[in-house]
């Protein structure tokens, strides 16, 4: 079994040809392409857009070795924050108290 369809081949063959004329850009920047495995890329991508057989993009090696470390990670217990909210409320509402104190003071 073929790892790319011949689509993708020939996709690839003509963006090698172009980098070798020198007439092959990339796309953001504009400028000349002159790595072959740039022009490979760039030509497999085009497959992929047109529908053609290629095989998924490869993860990058930084994302590979950063995976292990995440799972290592716990999140933090549940209780604690519950026990946290109910002292957040009594700060808010004792300013308010004190308010209604000195005002209720000022007035008799």
């Amino acid at each position: 079994m073929a790892k790319y369809s011949a689509k993708s081949q020939k996709k690839v063959e003509k963006s090698m040809h172009e980098m070798k004329e020198g007439k092959l850009k990339s796309g953001r920047s504009g400028r000349k392409v002159t790595n072959p495995k740039q022009a490979i890329a760039i030509g497999l991508s085009e497959a992929r857009e047109e529908g053609a057989k290629v095989p998924k993009k490869a993860a990058s090696k930084t994302a590979k070795k950063a995976a292990p470390r995440k799972t290592a990670k716990r999140a933090a217990p549940k209780k604690a924050a519950k026990r946290a909210a109910p002292k957040k409320a009594a700060k808010r509402s004792a300013p308010k108290k004190a308010a209604r104190r000195k005002s209720a003071s000022k007035k008799s």
